[in-house]
């Protein structure tokens, strides 16, 4: 008697008692074996496999989570989250000033060659200097104040000997102050309210008088009013100025005009007559950097102030009563001034939080929505590409396959040709052609999708070849042939059937690969392009090392998605590979 639990243990069998010698069995009496059909087989056996239906349940969750997630999902995919923040800007620039400025005496020039003499001058620590036959001497008003005077010869003296340079005579007053100054070993002399100056020239001396040409400071002139500009400029304002603070004198004039000063660290504040702030003087230059805004001069006053006070922060109040507050950045020699001013910032980098939670992004975005709809895209391109590599793979295998001959001969080396294209290297050139000509980010995906297909059908084709030439030798293709059954309809109907189990577990195990290499594309930054996404593109932000140790769920969720898919899809090929083998038995 044969067993029939041992020629086919996925027999269904129900145990009934044994009836009487002469029972009649019916067809539909329950005690008959029921034989399951070889689907059903399948099935059964990718049951019984745990991984099998353990990697099911996760590519059910994941797609539930990416088809279905956005629809539950209150945000957009691009949906950019914003918040009332303080942004700094620059807005001023300040810095002491190390650079000689001059002020020009009235009808008088001092040009670049000029000053580089004077220059030359105060290196060498002498008080006189020539140039093109002018004499020039200066003298120090106070700490970085120079002002420099033209002499005009009056009288050459050489032995004793008076020669006028302007013709005429030498009156004995001038020749009797000479000498009495000579004796006194004196520079300078004054007569009749003149000031005379003695200065050698070879072994003679020359008798001159003197008038100004410049003023060289490192102090800076700011004008409270512009009414005041032409005052403050003048060369006659800043000598008298600069004399007066250099010996911290309480007020000074100019001509009928009497200003008095105010001292503060690092800077004085001239007042006019009536107390009102009429200039200030400072070795600090402030500039503004924005150019549409305009420093006051009092501005620029509680800039030096704070500067001088060694301050990194202070608040200004403007005249129209608004206070804002500006921070001081030291860079160098530069004192940058950075005005905080209220804004509405993207909220960038957020942690994970009962409004999102898994955070924001780089861009704003909240990560859960973007992981959602990150995931329809990984899917789409791994179902897609493994599409279009069996379609192309079958028809290429089954043609080669089923003629054999020079027709196998011929597809087998354009198969050879395709697979002599180095992958990854065409991948990343047509990435990079991509971004060069700025395809849009939807057709993007849709090229992406096809060159990966068109790349990777040869392995099925292969495959299918393999096993249409094992089974075109089969009787029922014999028994196709003797039927008359025209040649597409065997290859698609008869030979192509018998090799789907082999390719659906094919299938099933590239379609991990496939979301592998998308995601490394995206990783790449070749992939998927913002603002859509994919899970490879989401996780590209931890190729920046700072944000791959700081902030944990900008990569980490996508990377176990994408772990968990391929992981799901593995087991799911496996289980579909063991219940297709007739020999497993599970």
């Amino acid at each position: 008697m044969i067993d029939n639990e041992k020629i086919n243990p996925d027999v269904e069998k129900e145990v009934v008692p044994a009836g009487g010698p002469g029972e009649e069995m019916h067809l539909d009496d329950a005690r008959r074996v029921k034989v399951l059909s070889p689907g059903m087989l399948v099935f059964k056996r990718f049951i019984r496999n745990r991984l099998a239906v353990i990697g099911l349940i996760i590519l059910l969750v994941m797609f539930i989570f990416s088809f279905f997630g956005p629809f539950l999902s209150t945000y957009g995919q691009t949906q950019v989250f914003k918040g009332i923040g303080s942004m700094s800007k620059e807005y001023a620039s300040a810095i002491y000033n190390e650079e000689l400025r001059y002020s020009i005496a009235e009808g008088e020039t001092f040009g670049s060659a000029e000053r580089a003499q004077f220059l030359l001058a105060v290196g060498k620590n002498t008080d006189t200097f020539t140039y093109k036959d002018a004499i020039y001497y200066f003298t120090t008003e106070g700490e970085g104040v120079y002002r420099i005077l033209q002499l005009d010869p009056v009288a050459e003296v050489l032995l004793g000997i008076y020669k006028p340079m302007a013709g005429g005579t030498v009156a004995d007053d001038l020749k009797a102050a000479y000498e009495s100054a000579v004796k006194k070993e004196q520079k300078s002399f004054n007569l009749n309210g003149i000031t005379y100056r003695i200065t050698p020239k070879n072994k003679a001396a020359i008798i001159s008088t003197e008038h100004d040409v410049a003023l060289a400071m490192l102090s800076v002139y700011d004008a409270y009013n512009q009414a005041n500009d032409s005052t403050v400029a003048s060369y006659a304002f800043k000598l008298a100025s600069s004399r007066a603070i250099a010996q911290e004198k309480a007020a000074f004039s100019v001509g009928s005009q009497l200003f008095t000063v105010r001292y503060d660290e690092g800077q004085a504040t001239v007042l006019d007559s009536t107390d009102k702030e009429f200039a200030e003087v400072s070795n600090i230059i402030v500039r503004a950097l924005d150019q549409s805004a305009f420093l006051t001069v009092d501005f620029k006053s509680a800039i030096r102030q704070s500067i001088n006070d060694r301050l990194t922060k202070f608040t200004y109040t403007d005249e129209n009563g608004q206070s804002v507050d500006y921070t001081i950045v030291r860079v160098n020699k530069t004192y940058n001034i950075k005005r905080e001013t209220p804004t509405e910032l993207i909220r960038t980098f957020e942690e994970p939080s009962t409004e999102h939670f898994l955070g924001l992004d780089n861009n704003g975005m909240d990560v859960m929505t973007r992981l959602m709809y990150g995931g329809r895209v990984s899917l789409l391109v791994g179902f897609v590409v493994i599409f279009i590599e069996v379609a192309i793979g079958v028809v290429i295998g089954g043609i080669s396959g089923y003629f054999g001959g020079w027709v196998d001969t011929g597809l087998m080396r354009f198969v050879d040709l395709f697979n002599s294209i180095p992958f990854y290297p065409m991948v990343l050139i047509f990435g990079s052609v991509m971004d060069a000509l700025e395809v849009d980010p939807m057709v993007r995906i849709f090229l992406l999708m096809a060159v990966l297909g068109l790349l990777g059908w040869t392995g099925v084709a292969r495959i299918v070849r393999g096993q249409i030439l094992s089974l075109r030798e089969q009787d029922f293709m014999v028994a196709t042939e003797a039927t008359g059954i025209r040649t597409s309809r065997r290859i698609f109907r008869h030979l192509v059937p018998n090799v789907m189990p082999l390719l659906i577990v094919q299938a099933t195990a590239g379609l991990g690969g496939i979301i592998i290499t998308e995601a490394t594309l995206g990783f790449l930054g070749l992939g998927i392009k913002y603002p859509l996404a994919s899970w490879g593109s989401i996780i590209n932000v931890a190729s920046d090392s700072f944000v791959m140790t700081n902030y944990w769920f900008m990569w980490i969720p996508a990377g176990m998605l994408i772990l968990l898919t391929v992981l799901g899809f593995n087991f799911v090929g496996d289980g579909l590979r063991d219940a297709y083998d007739p020999k497993m038995k599970r």
